[in-house]
Parts: C-alpha cells; structure tokens; sequence
C-alpha cells in the first residue's frame, strides 16, 4: 500500500510541476504579447501626435481648410493601419545568440526557444518550460556580473550555444527516425535527457550568483545587529 501510496504523490508531483510549467509559458506568451501591443500602441500614438502637431503649425501659416483637415484625417488612418501591421520584434536568430549581450541573452534565448517548442516531443516541452523558468530567474541576476567573469563565460556557452546547437540537432532528425532506438537511445530521449541536464545546470549557476546576495545580505544584516542592537544594550 505504501508503494501504491508514493507512485501516487508522485505521479501528482509531477502533473503539478507540468501544470506550473504550462501555466509559466502560458504567462510568459501572453506578457510577450502584452508588450508587443504596449509598443505598438505607443508608436501609433507618438507618429499620430506628430502629424496632429505637424497639420497645426502647417495651419497657422496656410489655411487647411475642408479637403486640409481630410488629408490630416487621411493620414492619421494610415499611419494607424500601417503601424498596427508592420511587423513586431525581429525574430530571434540561433546563430545571433552567441554574440548577444549577456544581460539580454536569458531573453533572447526564451524568446528563440517559444517558437521551438511546438515542434518538440510533450516531455521536452516540459523541460522547455522548466528552463524558460529558469532563464526568468536568471535575466535579472547578470545585469551585475561581469562578461569576463567565468560564470559569465560558462553561461554565455551553455544557453547561447549548447542549449540552441541541441534543440537545432533534434530538429535535424528526419521525424520518422526521432522515435527509433540509436546507441539504446532515441532521440527523442536523447533531446529529453539533453536539456533535463541543462535545466539542472541553469540551476545550479543561479543558486551560484545567489549565493553572493545571499551573503551579502547576511552581512548586512550582522552589521545592523552588531551597529544597532548590540549598541544599543551596551548604551
């Protein structure tokens, strides 16, 4: 009963950890979408202020006039509808992440992984999610560390080059092929087993960047007790 007991705890572990991660890609797809409005709405609102100023001083030295106010009421829609459909951010190429600025590098390789994903195995799309996690967590943590820095030099490696060459050499295998054993293995397993090891070490460098603020903090707070409480028993 026992045994029975904990395949069920973990077999609903594990539904929840799958449902944390669909639930973090779900949110992180709809932020994305968010902000993509947000700046599009902003562009269209700057270009519409510039004409709407522009016809106005234009109106001080020549008349408008009926057919005027129609070609400024003209302009304003296009600029609208052209603004609306031009297209968003660039997309994020593998072959650029390498060279990307580290403090941006969490997200552009995110980013570059969300439209991977459908065309990956259930199992990888979990892990997918797991690291897009990951790579949140991370982002803020690099806007201090240093390039130069070896951690920085080992992460810049791992999610700049790795992590795209193994997701880029899964989609390599012809579909067919993906689920037939090689070496003991599939690929499909070989993918899984890949970036499990890659989530694990994202990790494992966070836990390492957090451990400096974590000991900062630390003596921050001794300082605080030795400079106001203990000050203040021996006042």
């Amino acid at each position: 009963m026992s045994q029975v007991d904990d395949q069920i705890a973990r077999s609903t572990e594990m539904l929840d950890r799958t449902r944390a991660n669909s639930r973090g890609a779900s949110m992180r797809s709809r932020k994305s979408r968010q902000s993509d409005i947000g700046k599009r709405v902003a562009r269209i609102a700057i270009v519409d202020a510039m004409i709407v100023i522009g016809a106005i001083v234009v109106g001080f030295f020549i008349p408008l006039g009926m057919f005027g106010a129609l070609a400024v009421m003209a302009l304003l829609i296009a600029a609208t509808v052209l603004l609306a459909i031009a297209p968003g951010v660039p997309e994020v190429k593998a072959e650029a992440l390498p060279s990307a600025p580290l403090r941006t590098l969490p997200v552009q390789t995110e980013a570059w992984l969300d439209r991977q994903r459908p065309a990956l195995p259930a199992p990888a799309q979990t892990l997918i999610d797991a690291i897009g996690v990951r790579l949140d967590t991370l982002g803020p943590q690099l806007t201090a560390l240093d390039d130069g820095a070896p951690l920085a030099v080992e992460l810049r490696k791992l999610i700049g080059e790795q992590l795209p060459e193994l997701v880029k050499g899964y989609a390599a295998v012809p579909e067919p092929l993906r689920r037939t054993p090689r070496n003991g293995r599939t690929p499909d397993q070989q993918l899984t087993d890949g970036l499990k090891l890659i989530e694990e070490e994202i990790g494992e460098m966070s836990a390492s960047l957090a451990q400096g603020d974590l000991d900062r903090l630390s003596t921050r707070e001794r300082y605080l007790q030795i400079r106001y409480r203990e000050d203040g028993v021996e006042g």
